[in-house]
């Protein structure tokens, strides 16, 4: 599938250069033509310090006309590189400009899903930072906005890291056989934030940050300067253990870890989810934690288990010699006739058994071969533009990030839990499917 998604947008580009199709409407306005001024997108920046750097670059072909962030320093720094661009401290006043076609969004984790859904309302493209939720029915309610949109807008999930040639390495040797048939995907991270509880109120906030609206929807907590300890592109580990700011090592690390698995296994969402770790902490996310998933059959797999262990939790190694400890943050997939062990660019194949001569293993041709995807945020772009398709549009990475906060719910709960993704239900555990959702405080809504 992810072979053909790639083919099918090469395909559209080349033609469209070959033939010279002209002038064509695109989603959002874009008017498609060769050197066409209005070809390129007007863009608005949401978040513009830190991760948003590594944007500057990819995007600076195309018109940034908005810079938003509740620090106005950081949307100095971003005015340096794009000074034509309107400023604003408020995500829901910028969105309100009329000239936009695309935003991108680099805030903090807790009001992701709230700029993707105001951002779908209005039909603009989005590039999304992962996570896209806090919580399940966060995830679950942009994700299913924009498959309402799919025809016309395009989107990508901010796992970078999805670039990389090995996960389409990876795919090949478990999707073609390798390791035999598939049963069981781990993934971890080894990475240990250790907080015991929000910080004290310490300070008043400096007069160029908007500490209000950096709480946005979250509950209250007053200010302390620890919550803007880190550097560029590090901040987020002073926040993000928190359950009203993020969903600490799930959505940080576990996101682009187990895209590992997810782009590999084509998976929907999980019928069961349980959890297990250290004490649960009403204020900070665990830090040891293991949390398991039954994912069911597909056309060419059958059922397969999937679990995420972080903060020293670790899967069992297939072999004494091979210490997965060495690996910080990795994937394994277990079939009956061997194993694949991966980072996010390496693998090492390990047959077992007798009969494991891998003869049984069709090794693809260089024909054959997943081209790579290219650049990750032109990528984007270019769906934008184009033919609308990503490799991880909010189907792809909602529905991965939708299974791992079904797993911190069944971890808070301690018990298994039977999931109905298609109504986005637990149905054996009233109290666990309570914490689907979040509270949010009074002026704030998901819809806007």
């Amino acid at each position: 599938m992810m072979n053909s998604k790639i083919l099918q947008r090469r395909q559209f580009l080349k033609s469209t250069a070959v033939t010279g199709l002209g002038l064509t409407i695109l989603p959002s306005g874009v008017l498609s033509g060769a050197n066409a001024p209005s070809n390129k997108l007007n863009v608005a920046m949401i978040g513009t310090w830190g991760r948003a750097d590594a944007h500057f670059d990819a995007i600076s072909s195309e018109n940034i006309v908005a810079l938003c962030d509740v620090d106005e320093n950081h949307v100095a720094h971003a005015a340096k590189r794009f000074p034509r661009a309107k400023h604003y401290v408020d995500w829901r006043k910028c969105l309100e400009q009329k000239d936009l076609n695309a935003v991108i969004c680099c805030t903090t984790d807790h009001t992701h899903a709230f700029v993707g859904n105001w951002t779908l309302n209005r039909d603009l493209h989005i590039y999304l930072e992962k996570p896209i939720g806090n919580c399940v029915e966060e995830a679950r309610k942009v994700r299913l906005n924009w498959e309402k949109k799919k025809n016309k807008l395009a989107v990508q999930v901010g796992t970078q890291r999805h670039a990389k040639p090995n996960f389409e390495r990876v795919r090949e040797l478990v999707k073609d056989g390798a390791i035999g048939e598939l049963t069981d995907c781990y993934a971890w991270g080894n990475r240990q934030i250790r907080r015991k509880g929000y910080p004290p109120a310490q300070g008043q906030p400096p007069k160029n940050l908007h500490y209000d609206l950096w709480i946005g929807p979250s509950p209250y907590h007053p200010y302390n300067p620890e919550y803007f300890a880190g550097g560029p592109g590090m901040n987020c580990l002073s926040w993000n253990m928190y359950w009203d700011y993020g969903t600490g090592q799930v959505g940080d690390m576990g996101s682009h870890t187990i895209d590992l698995v997810w782009n590999a296994i084509d998976a929907g969402l999980p019928t069961t989810a349980e959890g297990e770790g250290e004490k649960f902490n009403p204020e900070v996310t665990p830090v040891e934690l293991h949390i398991a998933f039954d994912i069911p059959a597909n056309d060419w797999r059958g059922p397969v288990r999937v679990h995420w262990y972080q903060g020293g939790m670790m899967p069992r190694s297939p072999k004494e010699y091979i210490d997965l400890n060495k690996i910080g943050h990795g994937a394994m997939f277990k079939g009956t006739k061997g194993f694949v062990v991966c980072d996010f660019d390496s693998r090492i194949l390990l047959p077992f058994g007798d009969d494991a001569d891998l003869t049984y293993y069709k090794r693809r041709t260089k024909d054959e071969v997943i081209p790579p995807l290219g650049h990750f945020q032109k990528e984007w772009v270019n769906a934008c533009k184009g033919d609308l398709k990503t490799s991880c549009d909010f189907t792809y990475g909602g529905t991965a990030i939708e299974m791992m906060l079904l797993g911190m719910v069944a971890y808070r709960t301690g018990e298994k839990l039977e999931y109905d993704g298609a109504a986005g239900r637990v149905t054996n555990s009233a109290k666990a499917d309570d914490l689907l959702r979040r509270e949010y405080r009074p002026g704030w809504t998901l819809n806007g």
